[in-house]
């Protein structure tokens, strides 16, 4: 299947791009770590052994400015244990495509899955299996590091995100082998997991000491918020990794295809109404936090302090969508050999075209 040159709008960003003072220095510091856990290896054409990139492709992926622009008010052991996060879960999404998706290899796929189940469910001081390749020692270093004493509310949940996060890449993995294509009904709870997204909330807290207080987390305003918080993430992640998962990896689970197939409608009408899709999500994450998180304080009756938590928390969720954004619209990762986007302005709306036209086979015309 091909594309034609067709009118592409652009993501929308309402929230402009903030930098982490502590990015300096954070790359060294990683690869120390990616190397350390075997993830890394030297500047060979292909890694060697175990190893999941070389020194180069490792640089590449500049994940230090992923963590760096998703995290702007982080504490620098803060930043770097998200870093050593965000490189884990890169490690194993580009380890489970080469060893299972690209070469259709289910069984392997559920073996190892299941090992890595057994690094997630640990009570703090348990001993963990011994690890026996990069992924493994990357999330069994991490185990002893995620949970300080102030996030150790987060150790069942964020562990049963993980969990969901394997797991859905074992289903992707069986989409793909039959060919079959998810429905856009179901697509987007499914995205949530296989990006991870259930993890986000906690790197926001990690980044900004605030919580979204207990008593309204569970109610139907925050549930809608951190869902469309959840899809923007994931499903602008579709737009920019389409040219790598649908051309290379030829994967099923990307929301072009979904859209696609779905809707009975041709790619190159697919990808505008992707667009359009995120930008709408994007829109109603907007409209619950400015609007329906006043109506909320109005009837929970916050207490000052779980106000001012909440707007912290707030904050930093649009910080860490603007990261994002930028990251899909620059890393090597899923930007073709072109000069990345510029970035415009429009009053006080940021807006960035989501990858180079040529690498989702589109034409030089595309318009905001």
């Amino acid at each position: 299947m091909t594309t034609h040159a067709v009118e592409l709008p652009e993501l929308w960003m309402p929230h402009p791009l903030r930098v982490n003072p502590h990015l300096p220095g954070l790359r060294a510091e990683s690869e120390i770590w990616a190397r350390e856990m075997g993830m890394v290896n030297g500047d060979e054409e292909r890694p060697s052994g175990q190893a999941i990139w070389t020194r180069r492709q490792f640089q590449a992926m500049t994940v230090d400015q992923l963590t760096a622009w998703t995290l702007p008010d982080a504490s620098p052991a803060d930043l770097r244990l998200n870093h050593r996060f965000n490189i884990w879960a890169l490690a194993w999404d580009d380890y489970f495509a080469s060893a299972f998706k690209r070469t259709g290899d289910l069984r392997g796929a559920l073996a190892f899955t299941a090992r890595l189940h057994a690094f997630l469910h640990p009570e703090a001081g348990t001993p963990l299996p011994e690890p026996v390749n990069a992924v493994e020692r990357g999330i069994a270093d991490l185990q002893q590091q995620l949970f300080p004493p102030r996030l150790a509310h987060w150790r069942q949940e964020f562990n049963r995100a993980v969990a969901r996060y394997i797991d859905a890449g074992v289903e992707e993995l069986a989409n793909s082998r039959s060919g079959r294509v998810p429905h856009l009904i179901d697509y987007a709870p499914f995205r949530r997991e296989s990006f991870a997204a259930h993890t986000a909330p906690y790197s926001v807290e990690l980044s900004t000491g605030a919580r979204i207080p207990e008593r309204i987390r569970n109610g139907r305003t925050m549930r809608g918020l951190l869902a469309a918080f959840m899809d923007v993430m994931g499903l602008a992640n579709d737009i920019a990794s389409y040219e790598r998962e649908v051309n290379e990896e030829r994967d099923v689970n990307n929301l072009v295809v979904v859209i696609a197939t779905s809707l009975g409608i041709p790619l190159r009408e697919a990808v505008p109404a992707a667009v359009h899709l995120v930008n709408t999500r994007m829109r109603d994450f907007e409209q619950l936090r400015r609007d329906e998180s006043v109506l909320l304080d109005g009837r929970s009756r916050l207490q000052h302090e779980e106000r001012a938590e909440l707007e912290a928390w707030l904050d930093g969720a649009c910080s860490f969508l603007s990261g994002l954004y930028a990251w899909y619209t620059g890393a090597p990762r899923y930007v073709s050999a072109d000069p990345p986007p510029e970035r415009g302005h429009r009053g006080d709306t940021e807006t960035f075209s989501p990858v180079s036209p040529s690498a989702v086979g589109l034409g030089a015309d595309a318009q905001p």
